[in-house]
């Protein structure tokens, strides 16, 4: 069981565990990633996230 808050993206509930109680389906994380500015990664990260939504 994880520690911190997770939303299932189905329903919107908020629950502790990896899987949500009511409907079965994978949740996520409920906050978004801490941002650093000195993040050395950030244009792979970007770079990855142009490969995959384009058609």
């Amino acid at each position: 069981m994880s520690s911190r808050i997770r939303r299932c993206p189905h329903d919107l509930r908020y629950t502790l565990s990896l899987v949500c109680p009511v409907c079965g389906r994978p949740t996520r994380p409920a906050h978004p990633a801490r941002f650093s500015p000195e993040d050395r990664y950030c244009s792979y990260r970007r770079a990855v996230r142009r490969w995959k939504t384009s058609p």
